[in-house]
Formats: C-alpha cells, sequence, structure tokens
C-alpha cells in the first residue's frame, strides 16, 4: 500500500476509541475498531491496490457470472446494505479472499480447480460470511497495522523463514488471515448463503479434499492459501456436511442446483498455471516476454511475479531481491525518489552501464529499531522504462550477499529469444470422454504425461481409479 495511504488508515482507525457494535450475524455485542462507513472506505482504498497488485482475468463472461451469482447471494446475507464487488484475479494461486465493505476477490487458480457452480457457491458465501460477520473488518486493521510497520524491514527479521509462503504465494492474499472460529463461522455461514440461492453446499465439503490433495501432492511449503490458517480439512469436510444436509431441511430445498457441467464449459479455454507474458522462470533465469527483457535469480530462491514487482528471497529469509519499475523522469530523479520513498541513507553510488544500458548503482541504508537494512540498488535504463533492481539484508550480512545481487542485476538485459518471446500459457480445454473407463486411461488418451497424471486427478476432483463414464466432461490442458 502507499505509504500515505496507510498513514491516513492509521490515523482514521488507530486514533479511534473501541466501541461496542452488535454483530449483523450473531446478533451479539462485538468490540470493534472501526464503525462501517469506516470499513467501506478501508475497502475502497484496497481494491485498485489489490486490482493493480494482480490484474484481473480478462475473461468478460466469467466475470460476470461470479458478479451475478454474488450479487444474488449478497442480497440474502445479514449485511444486504453494502455495495459488493465481486473479481476474479490473475492470479495461479489458489485463493479467494474478502477485504472490509463488501469487496470479494476469486483467483484464476482456485477457479480453475472449482468443478461445478455448487464448489464455487460454497466458497462465494464463505468470504461473503468474512464480510458480514466482519471477520475482515477486524483482520484487515490487523494487516493494515502490521504492514504500515513492514517495508524493507519486513522479511528481514530473525523470523524470516515465516513468510517462505509469502514471496512464493503472494504476499497481499496471504497478510488475509482469520482465527479458526472465523473460518468455522464463514463455513456455517457459505452453507447458509449458499443454499439459500439454490446450491447444493455439500458441494463446498467435497471441494475441501480437492484442497487437501492439492495441500498433499505439494507438501507444506506450498500449501494453498486457502487452507493455510483454516481448520483441519478433514474436520471441515465432515463438518460442512452434516450443516449442507440440516441447512437442506430448514430451507426445504427438494432440487439443489449442482450444474457440473455449466461451470467446466465456462472455464473452457482459462489460463492454466503461470502465463509467461507475465514473466516466467526457467532454469534460473526471469524472462518477461512483453517487457523483453531477462536477468538471472538466485538458484533455489523462492520467487513471487505480480504485475508490480518480482520477489524473490533465499529460502532461509536471509536476503531479498525485488524487481519494480522506478518513478523519475531520468536516472538521478529515479535514484533520489527511491531513497526518499525507502527512507534510505546513500553511502556510495555511481553511474555504470549494464549490458550497454546507461544505470546507477548505490548502496543505502534503513535504520530499523534493532538493526540496519543495507541495499544494493541498480536502476537501469531500457526502453521507456527504468527498472529499480533492489537485494535486501542486514548489514552485517550484507557483504555474504553483495556479489550475488550484483551479479544478478548485472545480468539485466533485453531478451530476444523467439521460444521465450513467444512462449504460450497453458489452458484448460474441456473434453468429453468418448467410452467409458478410468480417469486415468481418459488423460492418458488426452496426452496427459505420466508425471502429471495426480496432479490432473486433483484439478478434476477426481481420483485416477475412479470410473468414468462415456459423455462425461473432463478437464485437460492445452496451448
Amino acid at each position: 500500500m502507499k505509504k500515505k495511504i496507510i498513514t491516513g488508515l492509521l490515523a482514521s482507525v488507530f486514533l479511534m476509541a473501541s466501541s461496542c457494535s452488535t454483530n449483523p450475524v450473531t446478533g451479539k455485542k462485538d468490540v470493534m475498531l472501526m464503525s462501517e462507513s469506516q470499513e467501506i472506505a478501508l475497502g475502497k482504498e484496497a481494491d485498485p491496490q489489490i486490482v493493480a497488485q494482480f490484474g484481473l482475468y480478462e475473461d468478460p463472461a466469467l466475470q460476470r457470472f461470479i458478479s451475478e451469482k454474488g450479487q444474488k447471494m449478497a442480497a440474502v446475507s445479514h449485511r444486504s446494505n453494502l455495495n459488493y464487488e465481486f473479481k476474479i484475479v490473475d492470479s495461479p494461486v489458489i485463493n479467494a479472499f474478502a477485504v472490509p465493505g463488501g469487496y470479494v476477490y476469486f483467483t484464476r487458480g482456485i477457479m480453475a480447480h472449482f468443478n461445478n457452480e455448487a464448489q464455487f457457491a460454497g466458497v462465494l458465501g464463505h468470504e461473503i460470511g468474512h464480510i458480514t460477520a466482519r471477520h475482515s473488518a477486524q483482520q484487515q486493521s490487523k494487516s493494515i497495522l502490521t504492514q504500515g510497520g513492514l517495508l524493507l524491514g519486513m522479511i528481514l527479521s530473525p523470523t524470516i523463514a515465516q513468510y517462505g509462503q509469502e514471496v512464493s504465494q503472494g504476499l497481499g492474499l496471504l497478510m488475509l488471515k482469520y482465527g479458526r472460529d472465523a473460518e468455522r463461522e464463514s463455513d456455517r455461514l457459505g452453507v447458509e448463503y449458499s443454499t439459500k440461492i439454490g446450491y447444493d453446499a455439500k458441494e463446498m465439503a467435497d471441494f475441501f479434499i480437492t484442497l487437501q490433495r492439492k495441500q498433499e501432492e505439494n507438501g507444506q511449503s506450498q500449501l494453498p492459501s486457502f487452507l493455510s490458517t483454516h481448520p483441519d480439512p478433514g474436520d471441515r469436510y465432515t463438518t460442512v456436511t452434516k450443516l449442507a444436509a440440516e441447512e437442506k431441511r430448514k430451507q426445504n430445498l427438494t432440487n439443489a442446483q449442482i450444474n457440473r457441467n455449466n461451470y467446466l464449459k465456462m472455464i473452457n479455454g482459462m489460463v492454466y498455471g503461470e502465463d509467461p507474458k507475465q514473466g516466467f522462470v526457467e532454469n534460473s533465469v526471469f524472462y518477461h516476454p512483453e517487457l523483453k527483457f531477462q536477468y538471472a535469480i538466485p538458484t533455489n530462491w523462492d520467487y513471487q511475479n505480480s504485475p508490480q514487482q518480482v520477489q524473490m528471497a533465499a529460502k532461509d529469509g536471509s536476503a531479498m531481491m525485488v524487481l519494480t519499475l522506478a518513478p523519475g523522469a531520468n536516472l538521478e530523479e529515479a535514484a533520489q525518489q527511491t531513497l526518499e520513498r525507502y527512507q534510505l541513507t546513500a553511502s556510495e553510488a555511481k553511474q555504470v552501464t549494464v549490458n550497454g544500458m546507461n544505470a546507477i548503482a548505490m548502496i543505502a541504508d534503513q535504520q530499523q529499531q534493532q538493526q540496519t537494512i543495507r541495499t544494493l540498488t541498480y536502476l537501469i535504463q531500457y526502453d521507456k522504462y527504468i527498472y529499480s533492481l533492489m537485494g535486501i539484508t542486514a548489514a552485517n550480512n550484507f557483504n555474504n550477499y553483495f556479489q550475488l545481487f550484483s551479479n544478478s542485476m548485472q545480468s539485466f538485459r533485453k531478451l530476444s529469444d523467439p521460444e521465450k518471446l513467444n512462449r504460450q500459457p497453458e489452458r484448460i480445454r474441456i473434453v468429453t470422454v468418448n467410452q467409458s473407463t478410468t480417469l486415468n486411461q481418459a488423460l492418458r488418451n488426452n496426452k496427459i504425461p505420466e508425471a502429471r497424471l495426480n496432479e490432473f486427478a486433483v484439478l478434476n476432483g477426481m481420483e485416477l481409479s475412479d470410473q468414468v463414464q462415456a459423455g462425461t466432461m473432463i478437464k485437460v490442458i492445452g496451448k
């Protein structure tokens, strides 16, 4: 978030006295740090920043679908007075999240892993539940307070290792975490709201199994962020299954909708995984086909790419690098604004060239309460932009990372390899099985490699041994 915005929001939120208000869901008195109007204002401030960070996924039909379902569900929620907005952001991470005031986001990564409308509707209700029960207002306050003191020092504390997921899966998404009681309440609300608009809420429970399998497939370090702070998925499955049956009886819903084929047809052609045009890593080199540059990244470092920046971090959390666009009409202005923006004091700066491009290299410090942060920054003039590559570590560790930072920054160059420039993303393709067989065989018939069979079984919400009847639609991958 922009520093001025953070400062203004902190002042408006934390200078006010604690006050009690009635929770719209429970009817009980809660201690809240912000009024509804402040909550709405906070959401309006956060929304453009979230869109800028991740970008919107360009699929008008799918965006229209989630907006229509979202508005229908919002109308039966406990806070139908809010002006809700529902958006798909262009990220392969499996996640859905909400911010105060009625803003709900789904990544294309989670949309790819739903296998019917009912699964989507359950998670949609869960996220609306965070808003109606005011979980997001409470957590966003904590998030802003935390982020306000972060800047460069955030991931350089002795406990940096805990932020490894944030580097690999998206800092903004993972800041929005709730306690387990809040998650259980939102599960209950997801069941209630999705049932109210006619869907079979049992399907949300089935989706938890997909998430659990994704967790097992990738290991704990690559835990889907929608799962990361939630109750145990096995417990959630049992609880939500029971709640769904109770809610059906309560609402006398006799024809609960699932709508599998309709949903699969909607996501046919969706980008799956990383989109190369936004940048990709191969053999420890980051390539950006649209902006036509490349540079080496340290081997075995985690990285996270977004439209605004590329973050790279050592697995032990002792250092990081960030690539962004630098402000300023020329290199000198960019250097000055970089120092001011991050409250840095330069100890050395010089004009250099990087593979024929004019650049400024500078070493600068930021004083933290308990330590000094030292940075090496290369500001590189290329095409119509100035790129900032900043390496960050503790001052007493800087000499250990200086050469690694420098080598990466000096490798920045024009990308001219046609194969990299024209790299196409994988896309979900929906095919119809011609004859009854196992999912394993159906995937093999569609040229899914052996090493990826389990990945696609999870993507389809099935086991490889499951029987697939003729006429069944399944997800495979194509270009």
